[in-house]
């Protein structure tokens, strides 16, 4: 997105934001995980094992680490808070044996090319206990020489020995969070983290060598305005990284009730919007690229090259450079990607522990594509990647006449072209950069099961903005 086309997004009204900004996926996978089935288990993820070994893809790996030593009132993710350490021994336990299970089962002639640690709080681990656990995994898959090996972490709960042990075993990007540095703001949401702490655990970590740095921050948190977020933004400017993940925060009560504690504090509608403006001027300012969604790079950062060389991809961890790789996810409520299939492990730990010792894996549900998802899920990602959908990309991939197959879906995006989103043609359907604000509307225009979620009467997203 060019600094010139600020004055179109400028012009969003009242009206525009009622219409688009509503409940709807984050497209981190199509189909989206309530349409994922209770039938699928471990078996049938261990025949898609099977079959990936054919088709001999390289590999993504995921491990799970669920522990937090506090609750951020904020989050969303699948988290044990524990103040005694010592419930990671029998996790760990657990996990390095399934780590073995899935390990007898890929060739070591498929390299791994990305290794990441999610949670949770990964280095709520001691760094002895980071090094056993990457070492388990190191022996028993094949990693390239170049492989992306990257970790969450918390800069409340990381110290220079942590980054240390890290750099060693070969970890070479950090994402660290940050959401916002404001102190009414941290308290509200019971995450106090000092600008000083976050800039010198940066400033080690370019010391130690790390070749990535990423930050995430939240818009609309409770609190915030656009002066307050602005002031964020500078601050995260002085810390130069390379990438950062600005996200809409994600009010899921009905899923996280700790949340309700600041419902009545939040912005929303224009005020929230001005809040997300705020970010988005201030990084195109400072030359950061618009990758998509929430993500913004350097120039010359691997995402940002990825877009331009069109290999960027989309999964369960955000957008990534790792397009074709199939994704094995260990740990607790941790999703695997494999060829046309989905799977998530059970989401509490006892119960985790408890398949892992009786099974090796730990499946809970899983999904297997049909061949009209497989085509959705290239249409989507095309999108939400590139922001332009090639017809005869997609005409040359699944044999199909996209204007045919698509009908009702281009006569859907019709009221969107009017209103200036998206540029429909003979060849491609092209994200203008207002549709880019609302980029998760337009994909669920290819969306075959969110008119049924709809009817729901459970809430499943949160809003689009």
């Amino acid at each position: 997105m060019k600094p010139a086309d600020q004055f179109e997004i400028a012009q969003i009204t009242d009206a525009t934001l009622e219409k688009y900004n509503r409940p709807g996926p984050r497209y981190t996978s199509y189909p989206t995980a309530p349409v994922w089935k209770d039938d699928f288990g471990p078996d049938d993820l261990e025949s898609f094992y099977a079959r990936a070994e054919t088709a001999a893809s390289p590999l993504s790996l995921y491990m799970h680490i669920p522990f937090c030593e506090s609750l951020c009132l904020f989050c969303a993710c699948n988290v044990s808070i524990q103040k005694d350490k010592k419930v990671a021994i029998p996790y760990l336990d657990a996990l390095k044996r399934e780590i073995e299970h899935v390990s007898q089962r890929v060739s070591k002639n498929r390299p791994v090319i990305q290794f990441h640690w999610g949670g949770g709080t990964p280095t709520y681990l001691t760094p002895a206990q980071m090094e056993d656990l990457f070492g388990h995994a190191r022996q028993r898959f094949s990693f390239t020489p170049d492989a992306e090996i990257g970790i969450e972490i918390d800069p409340r709960v990381t110290n220079r020995a942590h980054l240390e042990t890290l750099r060693r075993l070969g970890f070479n990007r950090l994402s660290m969070g940050i959401q916002d540095f404001q102190p009414k703001v941290q308290e509200t949401i019971h995450r106090v983290q000092p600008y000083e702490l976050t800039r010198d655990l940066i400033i080690a970590a370019r010391d130690l060598g790390f070749e990535s740095l990423n930050v995430d921050l939240i818009y609309g948190l409770p609190y915030q305005t656009a002066a307050s977020f602005k002031d964020t933004i500078d601050k995260t400017l002085t810390l130069a990284p390379d990438r950062v993940a600005m996200f809409s925060y994600a009010h899921v009560p009905w899923l996280k009730k700790q949340q309700g504690s600041f419902a009545e504090h939040l912005p929303e509608g224009m005020e929230k919007f001005r809040i997300f403006r705020a970010g988005l001027e201030r990084f195109l300012g400072a030359g950061y690229l618009y990758i998509g969604m929430d993500h913004f790079a350097r120039p010359g950062d691997e995402l940002a090259v990825a877009q331009t060389n069109r290999t960027l991809h989309r999964n369960f961890q955000g957008y990534t450079t790792k397009a074709g790789a199939d994704l094995y996810g260990m740990g607790v409520s941790a999703i695997s990607s494999i060829g046309a299939a989905y799977a998530q492990n059970r989401r509490e730990v006892p119960a985790y522990q408890e398949a892992i010792g009786t099974r090796g894996i730990a499946t809970m549900r899983g999904y297997r594509l049909s061949a009209d998802d497989l085509l959705r899920r290239a249409v989507i990602g095309r999108l939400l990647c590139h922001t332009v959908i090639p017809k005869h990309e997609i005409q040359r991939e699944f044999s199909i006449n996209f204007d045919e197959y698509f009908a009702p879906e281009l006569q859907r995006l019709e009221q969107a072209r009017d209103e200036g989103l998206v540029i429909l043609d003979s060849k491609e359907i092209r994200v203008t950069s207002l549709g880019r604000i609302f980029i998760r509307n337009v994909a669920m225009a290819f969306d075959r099961y969110l008119h049924e979620q709809q009817m729901d009467h459970r809430p499943l997203f949160s809003k689009t903005l």
